[in-house]
């Protein structure tokens, strides 16, 4: 186990990065645009975006496995295509798939892995004893994984990426599927790592991951980053603080709403509308106009802006394949 880092650093940096598949063919795909990242040390940054954005993409190119067309790239002050097999050696990547032998014991897969990993021999059983203590899996390490369920799964497949000890951890979709339970819990051990000194970069679809877990958050809509910051960064940039006013009858929600709809953004739904009031001045000054229509309201209500409005602003409600 590492101490936490005394002075922060950045361990990746991308800067301008593009990657063009078929870039001899016509029909180029530019796959990313413009990557920029910076991931400083100990930091959980999330990788945010819709299906086919470039997120599994950004991660082969931190781990090496594809160089970019243009720009630059670094990862613990090396470029991890040029020398992948010096990075190699201080990250480990969690794929989408887990990637288990179902027919064995947790521990006789770590024990495998451990050993095609080169993990020095006489260390070999400490180190399972204590990422299998990690992820809570002691008293199933010699069951087979065949017969445990996806969520412990998929915190196998992370003791196994933490047996060579690695600087940076790659999770590529660490929950998908799982249920609310092993997602609280390899959510906390994510927290853990972090809080040692470890690197985590992660990819997710879900807003409630990248919100409770990202330090950063890179938002990326089809190879482009569109927003980046913490999520509280992130919500204050799209404002969007909302008072929503009940009425008993849609013809007082309809009346209030021509009445005030020159002086406010506001929407109307039947009996309810949405008054956009960031400022808190605006609100009382909406109340005290409101006062006259109190008995015709059944309550008042108020709304911030989540990741989830964060996302669909940066990247529209449009169907992706």
């Amino acid at each position: 186990m590492i101490s936490k880092p005394t002075q922060e650093e950045f361990v990746v940096e991308i800067n301008k990065a593009d990657l063009i598949f078929n870039k001899n063919n016509k029909k180029e795909f530019k796959a990313l645009e413009a990557l920029d990242m910076k991931i400083k040390s100990g930091q959980i940054f999330c990788l945010l975006g819709p299906n086919g954005s470039g997120k599994t993409t950004t991660i082969n190119l931190i781990n090496g496995l594809l160089e970019p067309t243009s720009g630059d790239i670094t990862v613990l002050g090396m470029n991890p295509s040029k020398s992948r097999k010096t990075v190699l050696q201080k990250i480990s990547l969690v794929p989408q798939e887990t990637a288990l032998y179902n027919d064995l014991t947790a521990r006789e897969n770590l024990l495998f892995h451990a050993r095609y990993y080169g993990v020095n021999r006489k260390f070999i059983s400490k180190r399972i004893d204590n990422v299998l203590g990690i992820v809570q899996l002691e008293n199933r390490q010699n069951d087979r994984v065949g017969t445990f369920s996806g969520g412990m799964q998929r915190r196998l497949a992370l003791a196994r990426a933490l047996l060579t000890e690695p600087e940076i951890l790659l999770l590529d979709e660490p929950t998908l599927g799982v249920d609310v339970q092993s997602r609280n819990a390899i959510w906390e051990q994510i927290r853990t790592l972090a809080s040692v000194g470890k690197t985590v970069i992660l990819t997710t679809n879900y807003m409630e991951e990248a919100e409770e877990l990202g330090e950063q958050v890179l938002i990326i809509d089809k190879g482009k980053p569109v927003a980046s910051g913490s999520p509280n960064e992130l919500k204050r940039h799209i404002g969007q603080k909302q008072m929503i006013i009940h009425f008993n009858e849609t013809k007082y929600a309809k009346q209030v709403y021509d009445e005030i709809a020159e002086d406010y953004e506001v929407t109307c739904t039947r009996n309810q509308l949405n008054v956009n009031t960031n400022a808190l001045n605006v609100q009382f000054q909406l109340l005290e106009q409101l006062s006259k229509y109190e008995e015709y309201m059944n309550h008042i209500e108020y709304s911030e802006p989540n990741l989830q409005d964060v996302f669909l602003h940066f990247t529209g409600k449009a169907l992706r394949d």
